[in-house]
This record gives C-alpha cells, structure tokens and sequence, in this order.
C-alpha cells in the first residue's frame, strides 16, 4: 500500500472510532441517569477494573496491554465527567445542587469543604 492509501484507511478508522466514542458516551450517560435514580455513585472503581480486565482480554495488539489501558482509563475519564455534567444539569433543573439537597440549602457542618477536596475520587480513572 502507499502512504496516501495508509492515510485514507486511518482517516476511515478514525471516523469509525468516533461513531463508536459517540456511541458509547450515549450508553454512559445513560447509565448516568439510572445511577441517579438508583442513588448509586458515578465514581465506581471495582467496574472500571473490570472494564480494563475485558479490555486487556480481548486485546491482540499490536498495542501492549499497558497502552490500551491507558487509553481507556482517559475514556472512562471523559465518560464519568460526562456524567457528573450530565447529572448536574438535570439537578440545576429541578432546584437541586450537586448532592441532590434544594438549591441555596446549608450544607451540614461535616460536608463543608474546599475545592481540592483530598477526600474527592481521582479523575483520572486510576485509583490510589
């Protein structure tokens, strides 16, 4: 193959890669809004292992495990803060702040905290 024929199958994959990108940012949010209705957490570390795990299983390179891992754990990044915008929105419009309390209600004394809360999960997608 040339090099203009390499560059053309890249510019399709790339295309197919943001269809499906697309398409799995639909299936998070989503999952979003059932772990909204659910009360779950949108940071759950033990299904991002396991998303990682299927991932690593199904890989037959030639990209090493280490790489592949990486770029998902930017994915499922970008996924969980689409999520977190995605749910704040929804509480915006129903008069709730993030924690789901009515908007301008005080805060108890315990949850009072600064931005760079060290208690925060890690938006990077690894756990610490």
């Amino acid at each position: 193959m040339t090099l203009e024929e390499l560059r053309k199958r890249i510019d399709v994959l790339d295309r197919q890669l943001v269809e499906l990108l697309n398409d799995r940012a639909r299936a998070a949010r989503l999952v979003g809004h059932l772990k909204a209705a659910t009360s779950l957490p949108v940071y759950e570390p033990e299904r991002e292992k396991i998303v990682y795990a299927n991932v690593r299983a199904a890989n037959q390179g030639p990209l090493p495990d280490i790489e592949l891992t990486h770029i998902y754990e930017r994915i499922i990044d970008v996924m969980r803060a689409l999520q977190r915008n995605e749910l704040a929105s929804e509480r915006k419009a129903q008069g709730q702040d993030q924690e789901g309390r009515a908007a301008g209600a005080p805060l108890p004394q315990q949850q009072r905290t600064v931005a760079g809360d060290p208690g925060s999960p890690p938006e990077t997608g690894k756990s610490k």
